[in-house]
């Protein structure tokens, strides 16, 4: 249903942390104009956990609105209370949002009886496509393929975003759920493999500053073009090792900042990147073609 480079959009912010509007319009001109396959607003890389409801879900709207159909909007709606990720998806789908992103609840470590209960609610309350996010290296729960299977045979559970990094697993998940849901890499590292074996696009954080680049990826491993797809791929290496040296979107909004298309703002606990990794991201940045 949704396939290719489907950014994780950071959310610019001014220098006091308010949602800066005119850099949002300005990033979605951006991807459209450089040929991202969809954006993905308020998902990790959004700072999600740093925005309350109302902005959540205001995100969404001005995400839309700027999108205007030109391409598919993914709203992040998952939450650790399932009555609060069920209003936040109701939010997304009275937004125009094509889908949802539905984290694993963080921090209180449910069951896996526990995420099927919790995916389930949420797909039955809301009638929106919804794709399953598995990130357990953030959330402290990791949901196995077992639940993922269980899941698929849910219509409007249309996807997952496997952020593992683990090849077997994706693999796995292909064999098990390959006909009835996609498999998208939540990792850019492992990508380009994942989409050679069988995915169907990624959700990456990479596309942030490269998306022409991760487009083309995309185009190439999913057409199973090995050689055209590492070669692409190659150059974004650094990109995909170094917007992680802390945690994202910390490297990420600073790139986006040197590149000049947001201004610095932040949210705390979040801090802004370390000054002493500023010339590694630097140095990715040039090794992708960008500075």
């Amino acid at each position: 249903m949704f396939h290719g480079s489907m950014v994780a959009l950071v959310t610019p912010m001014r220098a006091d942390g308010a949602v800066d509007d005119d850099s949002l319009a300005g990033l979605i001109e951006f991807h459209i104009r450089q040929g991202t396959d969809a954006i993905v607003a308020v998902g990790t890389t959004g700072e999600s956990a740093t925005l309350d409801e109302h902005e959540h879900c205001d995100v969404i709207r001005r995400v839309v609105e700027l999108t205007a159909g030109r391409i598919p909007v993914i709203a992040g709606t998952g939450a650790n209370s399932t009555t609060e990720a069920i209003s936040l998806t109701r939010c997304a789908l009275k937004a125009g949002a094509d889908a949802c992103l539905l984290v694993t609840p963080y921090y209180n470590k449910p069951t896996q009886e526990g995420l099927y209960l919790h995916h389930k609610a949420v797909a039955e309350a809301v009638p929106i496509p919804q794709i399953l996010y598995n990130v357990p290296g953030r959330t402290a729960c990791d949901m196995l393929p077992d639940t993922v299977a269980r899941l698929a045979s849910i219509s409007n559970i249309v996807g997952i975003k496997e952020a593992t990094g683990n090849l077997e697993r994706a693999r796995e998940i292909l064999e098990r759920c390959g006909e009835r849901l996609d498999l998208y890499s939540g990792d850019d590292a492992t990508a380009c493999e994942c989409m050679l074996q069988g995915g169907k696009g990624v959700i990456s954080v990479t596309a942030n500053v490269a998306p022409a680049a991760m487009h083309a990826l995309c185009v190439a491993a999913m057409a199973g073009d090995r050689a055209r797809a590492e070669a692409i791929d190659l150059p974004l290496q650094a990109l995909h090792r170094d917007l992680f040296v802390e945690a994202n979107p910390i490297p990420v909004k600073w790139a986006l900042q040197e590149m000049g298309l947001i201004p610095p703002g932040i949210r705390l606990p979040l801090t802004p990147l370390s000054e002493c990794y500023r010339e590694t991201v630097r140095d990715a940045l040039r090794q992708a073609g960008i500075l």
